[in-house]
């Protein structure tokens, strides 16, 4: 369950504040206006409102403005516009196309243009049913941009006084979902689920992490400038750390499954990782609260556990049994759940006061780890063109509206067309899996909130209830938008419903026309899914390229680190979350493959496995670096240098042949590392050989998985 559906957690969420302050707005926005003006002018005043808060989202302030900005400038642009042409019909439909086309080419900009998308496309539709002379269109843009300019300044106004609380409760929504990034792992150690599929379900799940942490980042390193936000920041970097660690356990789970089946040590070093995922819990829960965060979890019994069963193995290896590999694994994974306990540890201390330093970024420019605000028109013109996924997307959306308004006009009973114009925009989505999914969505939110609607009409008309009723479905529509937007649908339908029922409650027929209504919108916006769709394998290619290269960045960085050539491990972090991005990216598109037609799929197996080298890539520099931390004083740095030298130049070249097509069919080698190694007389010897093997051998699995699905792909 996601930690904000919780009730423990769910009235400390942003998503919670959030809903609280769109309602207020809002409401606050409307009764004002009716104290001077009738309910008509009050309606398009919160339709303003309505429109500039779908852009309210948790984001620094500056970008928030422009956002919120941009939605004022250009909802009131498409207010105007609509209404004058509103009383030539020929002219209105064409604009309706045009407009659509137009706004669905702003998703070049990225997924944090959707909301604004969506709100001009709201408007449009909103707009088309007013006959209005050229003096009314003006008055009622006028009366709009009132609207949309009260809503911002009071949202400025409100997340600045907020600015603190929304740090930390994105901070905690990063921490929740590390929580259970842990809970996954910690199915690994359970022999009742298979490891293929527990991968699989991990690495679905980073995907969503990596978003959580960049929202984190784009907030908390833009500015802390007092005590307060230092403590964020602390609490941020320690997450960030206590994340490498998580990701340094991944291990040989098979052998352990193997040599310790009939051990109860599976089952503690899972209660062990089930523990620190409540431990880091309990942190976020601290920190939505507001409150200093200390240890409440005990590990002793676990940690005395695992040493009993070291001494059995150690003991039935002295008997002749062969159990080293066993011993060795896990130990080291002792060795590794010691430093994630110390580090939590450390969590826990960050959020209690403000320290004097704060680690890695001191004096060090923060823009690569935050997400850059973007919007030039040059980008929009470099996307049209008919191989273009978001030009085609947008000829989608211009058809599927233009069929729908058509339909619209041949129907027998007086049709509301901006009904099913919502209804197409709505679902109709860049991707034919995020289309599924809205239709839906869209479809059962909107049955189940009909149905809601009639029985409170009929057995709760009260308007004192019904005004209830609308405030609470007010809260819920945004709370839920980007959490359930199933939840989202029912609220927004019993909303719209219920205020039509109070300005004219002698349409009986309101309910089953907007079911009809949402019927054929959703059938029209189902049929254009497959027009000029484009679908997720094509692709595909650029995102393996992309992982491919930023891997190769990666592993220079991480070998510079791990040898000690760079003062700090900065660059070294920057490009971990390049890396993890573009995994994360690259999975999220074989989640949304999976989605669509299966004629449709390609190389899904093997899309999985190379997503699962690259990620273990990551895991085994982490372990290295690990290793290499906790023995720093019986380090024999020239040795290990050498054979950190040697593997990477294998490394490299191994994911050089991989971006190179022209090399890719040669078949990699694995040289042997420095043999004189091996004498050294170091305990971390035989750990960091392992993990050096294990990389290059998974460097290597790289090139076979990336061939398999360029075959599949071509």
């Amino acid at each position: 369950m996601h930690y904000a559906l919780n009730l423990r957690t769910f009235f400390y969420s942003h998503y919670f504040y959030l809903g609280l302050r769109f309602a207020a707005g809002l409401v606050g926005v409307t009764l004002i206006t009716l104290q001077f003006a009738d309910m008509a002018t009050a309606m398009t005043v919160c339709i303003g409102a309505l429109c500039t808060a779908l852009m309210d989202m948790p984001s620094p302030l500056r970008h928030k403005f422009n956002e919120m900005s941009a939605s004022v400038l250009l909802c009131s642009a498409v207010t105007l516009l609509i209404s004058l042409c509103a009383p030539y019909h020929w002219l209105l439909m064409i604009m309706l196309v045009v407009v659509s086309f137009a706004a669905c080419m702003m998703v070049v900009y990225g997924k944090k243009s959707m909301p604004l998308q969506l709100a001009t496309l709201f408007i449009m539709t909103m707009s088309m049913e007013h006959d209005m002379t050229v003096r009314q269109s003006f008055i009622h843009t006028g009366l709009f941009t009132l609207g949309a300019v009260a809503y911002l300044a009071y949202a400025m106004g409100i997340s600045w006084i907020l600015r603190h609380r929304i740090k930390q409760q994105v901070l905690a929504e990063a921490l929740f979902e590390l929580a259970a990034y842990i809970d996954i792992k910690a199915d690994f150690y359970d022999a009742r689920h298979n490891l293929t599929e527990q991968f699989n379900k991990l690495i679905r799940h980073q995907s969503l992490l990596a978003d959580r942490q960049q929202a984190s980042r784009d907030l908390i390193l833009r500015a802390h400038n007092n005590a307060r936000d230092a403590i964020v920041v602390q609490v941020h970097v320690c997450m960030l750390d206590l994340y490498e660690l998580i990701l340094s356990t991944h291990t040989d789970y098979a052998l352990l499954r193997a040599h310790l089946a009939d051990s109860p040590v599976m089952q503690t070093l899972h209660d062990l990782a089930y523990k620190a995922a409540r431990d880091i819990e309990s942190v976020a829960y601290d920190v939505t609260r507001k409150k200093s965060s200390y240890p409440e979890i005990s590990y002793e019994p676990e940690m005395n556990a695992i040493e009993a069963e070291l001494a059995a193995i150690q003991q039935r290896i002295d008997d002749g049994k062969p159990q080293q590999e066993a011993l060795a694994v896990l130990r080291a994974q002792r060795n590794k759940i010691r430093a994630i306990i110390k580090m939590i540890g450390e969590l826990h201390q960050a959020s209690q006061k403000a320290y004097d330093t704060t680690p890695f970024w001191v004096d060090a420019d923060m823009g690569p780890f935050l997400s850059q605000q973007k919007y030039e028109f040059r980008m929009i013109l470099s996307h049209l063109r008919l191989d273009s996924p978001i030009f085609r997307f947008s000829l989608r959306v211009a058809m599927a509206i233009a069929v729908g308004l058509a339909v619209a006009a041949l129907l027998p009973y007086a049709a509301h067309s901006y009904w099913i114009v919502l209804t197409i925009v709505i679902i109709l989505k860049p991707s034919f899996s995020m289309t599924k999914q809205r239709r839906s969505d869209r479809i059962i939110g909107t049955i189940i909130g009909c149905v809601i609607t009639a029985l409170v009409i009929k057995f709760l008309n009260y308007p004192a209830l019904i005004l209830a009723i609308l405030v609470l479905s007010t809260v819920a529509t945004p709370t839920f938008i980007y959490l359930r937007y199933r939840y989202a649908a029912i609220a927004v339908s019993i909303m719209i419903l219920l205020q039509m029922h109070l300005i004219a409650p002698g349409n009986h027929n309101l309910i089953m026309e907007r079911l009809i209504d949402t019927f054929i919108g959703a059938a029209v916006a189902t049929v254009f899914s497959f027009v000029l769709a484009s679908w997720e394998y094509q692709t595909l290619p650029r995102l393996v390229r992309e992982v491919l290269a930023v891997n190769l960045r990666y592993m220079q960085a991480s070998f510079d680190l791990l040898q000690g050539k760079g003062k700090d491990d900065f660059a070294y972090r920057i490009e971990r979350k390049r890396l993890m991005d573009s995994l994360a990216m690259l999975s999220s598109a074989l989640v949304r493959m999976l989605d669509e037609p299966s004629s449709k799929q390609r190389a899904v197996e093997d899309i999985n496995l190379f997503i699962v080298q690259n990620y273990l890539l990551v895991a085994h520099v982490a372990a290295l670096r690990a290793i290499l931390r906790r023995h720093t004083r019986e380090l024999p740095a020239a040795a290990v240098n050498a054979m950190l030298a040697d593997s990477h130049d294998q490394v490299v070249e191994t994911l050089t042949r991989a971006l190179d097509p022209h090399k890719a069919d040669q078949a990699p080698l694995m040289t042997p590392m420095a043999a004189d190694t091996s004498s050294v007389p170091w305990s971390g010897w035989p750990l960091v050989q392992r993990r050096i093997r294990l990389l290059q051998a998974d460097a290597v699995k790289i090139i076979v998985h990336r061939e398999a699905i360029l075959r599949d792909l071509a």
